[in-house]
């Protein structure tokens, strides 16, 4: 059995729990030490038990308390070699054990986890999102992505389990009180992405057998949990797909932490 629980996810940061009971992982850690330590203990996991931290970026809401995880409770921090160059200066000092790389489309092991990190549309050196191979399940995390494509479709079709991005609202983008260029970027192909496209690609996956979806990182100022989640519900319903029949659709929340979803 795979525990899973999204910790934070927002554009404030993100911090996102997998366990198979004997690895422990943190996908990201964009929040203080302190944070992410309590987040752990409210879910009764222990962050002296952490297996490793998985960097899928290094923008700041990603990796915040990486360092101090790592230092505190003798963590290994994965990621590709252009991330490590990009955020080690942000992160202080990690001892030469816990750096760890792995190449981006190539799968590794943690544990009793096969991971593949695919690369995703966004405005960082090589950002990606990752797959994870537990037995006979398949779970996928991919957020802060600009736009869908055909590869990164492949990527994360057959999930057992989705955590995807659905960031914004567009309308509400557009009136909002962000900067042009700032809106220009979110709405860009290396941005983040909408909650209407992610109501497409659940809706695709759904039809294709995915029946669990999880909406994540949502943006404070340019949506929340209620219109996320009835944006792809209508696009669902369009489909005749039925939340309640043939999928499981919840939405991770920025500021607290969400409830632990057995997979």
């Amino acid at each position: 059995m795979i525990r899973f629980c999204s910790l934070y996810s927002g554009s404030s940061g993100n911090a996102i729990f997998l366990s198979t009971g004997k690895t422990k992982i943190l996908i990201d850690a964009g929040l203080s030490g302190k944070k992410i330590t309590e987040a752990l203990v409210s879910i009764g996991e222990k962050p002296s038990e952490l297996s490793a931290i998985l960097v899928s970026h290094e923008h700041s809401d990603h990796i915040k308390g990486a360092g101090i995880i790592s230092r505190k409770y003798d963590v290994p921090i994965y990621a590709n070699e252009n991330t490590w160059a990009a955020m080690e200066n942000l992160i202080g000092p990690v001892s030469v054990k816990n750096k760890m790389y792995f190449n981006t489309g190539r799968e590794f092991e943690i544990g009793d986890v096969i991971i593949n990190p695919f690369p995703i549309p966004h405005d960082a050196v090589e950002p990606v999102g990752f797959n994870f191979f537990v037995e006979n399940s398949k779970i996928t995390t991919a957020t802060d992505i600009g736009h869908m494509n055909r590869e990164l479709l492949e990527y994360i079709e057959g999930s057992d389990f989705l955590l995807i991005e659905s960031n914004h609202d567009i309308e509400m983008l557009k009136v909002g009180p962000y900067p042009w260029p700032l809106k220009k970027r979110i709405l860009g192909d290396k941005g983040h992405l909408s909650n209407e496209m992610a109501g497409k690609v659940v809706a695709h996956l759904a039809e294709r057998g995915t029946r669990c979806f999880m909406l994540g990182h949502l943006s404070k100022e340019n949506n929340f949990p209620e219109l996320a989640y009835e944006t792809v519900r209508n696009i669902l319903k369009e489909r005749n797909i039925d939340i309640e029949r043939d999928i499981k659709l919840s939405v991770a929340l920025r500021d607290k932490v969400g409830q632990v979803v057995e997979i």
